[in-house]
């Protein structure tokens, strides 16, 4: 009970601290001197009348909305005597294999800058700057010359790194249950198993109304939909961040999806989040970095080529440009296990105080980070919106998908919490492949790295990402990927190479994404 007491001690007064510096504490010090000059404030009731104030204001909800968003990206409390790497990832094997893996993302980096005889970061001239600013709109028809660019690394080659991750406290005759795991991720983390994820995912239930289903037993789905329309509009009236978390597990119109994101992401752009865009876009035009290369070629390669995509192909250089500018983003990598890069000066290697973080924001992108933005394109159309829609998507949710961690929604218990479900619950079709060297995880990953995105037709995918939003969970992706198997399974026990078994798999544009999930959950497996 103590230690409970001092957890959240601990968690209050670190939010507390975190919101002291944010735009809001500034906002609401402003309401509390304004609203000394009413009448109904009354100095021997200052502290009440003034809760009452910001309540009747709404200035309460939208702190409210604050804590509840600090909340929901808040590691869980750990011991006061944890060294801060505790924070970022409590396992040591965990810790070595990222910063490997983080070493070799560098030397690639840093083979490509020395290979092509090209700077870090650079001042553009001033006629390029010019150049920049007036196509800005426009960045899609460029064609810069980028042949001689690649990737730093692709999906493959990060499942190359997990499959091969061991906890070396498990020698070869240990946990033989574990052993058991006939898998690709060999290392024993617990997650979840279908009673857990029924109860975990309980309003995806059969008898529950859903959108995106298109056949109900329950209600019919247009009398559903009428009366879901009509609640999420009373909950963005209300302004209530935790109410939109927990309408949007049912599924969001798509009318008012937009608003229900930025509310659950707690996202209002105000005057300084704008300026503070420019500013970004400023940095842009006076400085060209090497990752702005490697943006520009991810675009081409994925996002270009994409039918639902292609045309937002402006807004997307526009995003990721200025994102690898962000030095907010930094903050994140106090809870994530991965570390921002560090450059130095000219001749001044290894000397701390002339390090600087490279990219600003400390994050390499990789082939197909692109596509995380894409889909967000479909719902904001103001560039200042989208991007800080997406910075917040990623401080929260994708950062997981491409770094090595234990967090049950981490990329690793992602992957070993599909291969149980389908060695578990598909053991035939799960040996099958195996044996036909075809693991189902080599062919799934690429899925779940990109949550989808460029393999389901958009509005399915955004149906899925409203469950990411609303379970504040990312393994829903692990669930869906083992759902497509399931419902490929006839087709795949006929396969005998892993060729045969991709080629089944190679479009999956005409699933519908809730239906598959509620079977594959409720219905099929016990």
């Amino acid at each position: 009970m103590l230690q409970e007491e001092s957890d959240l001690s601990l968690v209050i007064a670190q939010i507390v601290q975190k919101l002291k510096g944010s735009s809001l504490y500034a906002q609401l010090e402003r309401q509390a001197w304004a609203s000394l000059q009413r009448p109904e404030i009354k100095l021997e009731s200052l502290k009440e009348d003034i809760k009452e104030f910001f309540k009747i204001s709404g200035w309460e909800k939208k702190l409210q909305n604050a804590v509840y968003s600090e909340l929901s990206v808040f590691p869980l409390p750990s011991h006061p005597a944890a060294p801060p790497e505790h924070l970022k990832e409590p396992l040591v094997y965990m810790r070595k294999a990222q910063g490997s893996w983080e070493k070799r993302i560098l030397k690639s980096l840093n083979s490509m800058c020395t290979e092509l005889s090209i700077p870090l970061a650079r001042k553009r001239p001033v006629g390029e700057q010019k150049e920049l600013l007036n196509k800005w709109n426009e960045m899609g028809t460029d064609e810069p010359d980028l042949s001689l660019f690649r990737p730093v690394y692709a999906p493959k080659d990060f499942l190359e790194v997990l499959i091969n991750l061991r906890n070396p406290n498990y020698e070869n005759g240990d946990s033989l249950s574990f052993r058991t795991h006939l898998g690709l991720i060999q290392v024993p983390l617990k997650v979840k198993d279908i009673p857990e994820l029924k109860e975990f995912f309980v309003e995806l239930g059969l008898t529950t109304g859903q959108l995106g289903i298109d056949d109900s037993n329950q209600v019919p789905p247009e009398l559903f939909e009428n009366e879901h329309v009509r609640i999420g509009q009373k909950v963005l009236a209300e302004q209530d961040s935790a109410a939109a978390q927990q309408y949007i597990r049912q599924g969001s119109p798509t009318a008012l999806r937009a608003e229900l994101w930025a509310l659950i992401l707690n996202i209002s752009s105000q005057p300084e989040d704008i300026l503070y865009y420019e500013q970004l876009k400023t940095n842009v035009i006076q400085h060209d970095l090497l990752v702005d290369s490697l943006i520009y070629k991810d675009v081409k390669l994925t996002a270009s080529n994409d039918d639902y995509y292609f045309v937002f192909e402006d807004y997307l250089y526009q995003v990721l440009l200025c994102f690898s500018r962000d030095t907010s983003v930094l903050g994140h990598f106090a809870y994530n296990s991965a570390s921002p890069p560090k450059s130095y000066i000219r001749g001044k290697l290894g000397l701390e105080e002339y390090a600087v973080f490279y990219p600003p924001n400390g994050v390499i992108p990789f082939h197909g980070f692109s596509m995380y933005v894409a889909p967000l394109c479909f719902l904001y159309h103001e560039p200042s919106k989208l991007y800080q829609i997406f910075r917040e998507m990623y401080v929260r949710f994708f950062f997981r998908l491409h770094s090595i961690s234990s967090h049950p929604s981490g990329i690793v218990s992602l992957c070993l919490l599909f291969e149980t479900l389908l060695q578990t619950y598909l053991p035939q079709l799960f040996y099958h492949l195996r044996e036909i060297g075809a693991q189902p995880l080599r062919i799934s990953f690429k899925w779940m790295v990109r949550a989808f995105s460029g393999y389901l037709a958009t509005d399915q995918l955004l149906l899925l990402w409203d469950r990411i939003l609303g379970y504040n969970s990312l393994e829903i992706l692990a669930v869906l990927a083992a759902a497509v198997f399931a419902f490929r399974a006839v087709n795949l026990m006929e396969v005998t190479s892993l060729a045969a078994a991709e080629a089944v798999l190679a479009d999956l544009s005409t699933l519908k994404v809730m239906p598959l999930l509620q079977i594959f959950l409720f219905a099929t497996v016990t």
